[in-house]
């Protein structure tokens, strides 16, 4: 099942962070998906398929730029 996220986006995984926190922002698109934690910054890098499989909702999109 493909889900179309893109960069700014911010969602919700299934599982928290160690911080406590579930949120995350977009950073990266690609074969792999790059994610920042909304309330420590730690930046990740996880594979399209284990994103698709976390991925619970997106809180946010992104910000509409013309």
């Amino acid at each position: 099942m493909y889900i179309e996220v893109h960069l700014g986006d911010r969602v919700r995984l299934r599982k928290k962070h160690p911080c406590g926190n579930d949120e995350w922002d977009i950073v990266r698109l690609g074969a792999d998906i790059g994610l920042v934690c909304c309330r420590c910054g730690r930046r990740v890098l996880l594979p399209r398929g284990e994103f698709n499989k976390q991925l619970k909702a997106i809180v946010a999109p992104a910000p509409k730029t013309d």
